[in-house]
């Protein structure tokens, strides 16, 4: 029987971390393979999280730069844009600019998907591959980020499939769940939480008001836990999120 492998895009925050320790539980990590993707963010720091999430599941990590397809695009995340990072929580930027936020990077992930797809029927070309991919409910609501939609996460999944002669599956395990709950389930696999990032600021350390670290911040609180990453800012001797 043909081993089924697995690769899991993985940014070094919460879901993709969540999503890898998935699929080394369901595979089994010698079938694993982390690809992380630069595509021009200020937060680079979030590169070095998932390259120490690959070290700590033992498994091999693959970096691609497609920072020069979205180098026209504005976006607040982006190198070289003329807009600021947002502090107000998706909620509030979505009541107030509608679907248009200023941290969607343009087709992020069709972009990201493609390739790790490409990259996936290179490798295996005659083998199954499981391509995961960390988006959850809360991404997709008001349709602040329209690719993590259930619409569109069907759609691409489809010609992914048809695009590789059926031999790449597209798996997004938490499209329907919160983030809390991913954490609930990350917690169960012993995700490495301690070794990841979700600030969109690239500082020293996590700003604590961006959108994502209140979202990290309430889906650990909704679990009744400390985020584990907390440990690491304090033992540098810095104060966690400022």
């Amino acid at each position: 029987m043909m081993p089924n492998h697995a690769l899991v895009l993985s940014s070094g925050g919460i879901d993709s971390t969540t999503c890898l320790a998935l699929a080394v539980a369901e595979h089994g990590a010698a079938n694993v393979l982390s690809l992380s993707i630069y595509y021009g963010q200020k937060h680079r720091v979030e590169l070095q999280a998932a390259h120490a999430v690959a070290q700590f599941y033992c498994i091999r990590q693959i970096e691609f730069d497609l920072s020069p397809v979205l180098r026209f695009s504005n976006c607040a995340l982006l190198n070289g844009s003329s807009q600021s990072i947002s502090h107000d929580s998706y909620g509030e930027q979505v009541a107030e600019n509608g679907c248009r936020i200023a941290t969607y990077v343009p087709f992020r992930n069709g972009l990201m998907l493609s390739a790790a797809a490409s990259l996936a029927q290179s490798l295996y070309e005659q083998e199954p591959c499981t391509l995961y991919l960390g988006a959850h409910q809360d991404d997709a609501a008001g349709n602040a980020y329209a690719d993590c939609s259930l619409p569109f996460l069907e759609h691409i999944g489809q010609a992914i499939q048809i695009g590789t002669y059926g031999n790449v599956r597209l798996a997004a395990p938490f499209a329907h769940c919160n983030k809390a709950a991913v954490v609930a389930r990350g917690l169960e696999l012993g995700a490495p939480y301690h070794l990841t990032w979700s600030c969109y600021e690239g500082g020293e350390r996590p700003c604590g008001e961006c959108a994502t670290c209140r979202d990290r911040a309430a889906a650990f609180a909704a679990n009744g836990v400390a985020d584990p990453a907390l440990a690491r800012w304090t033992s540098k001797g810095l104060e966690g999120p400022r």
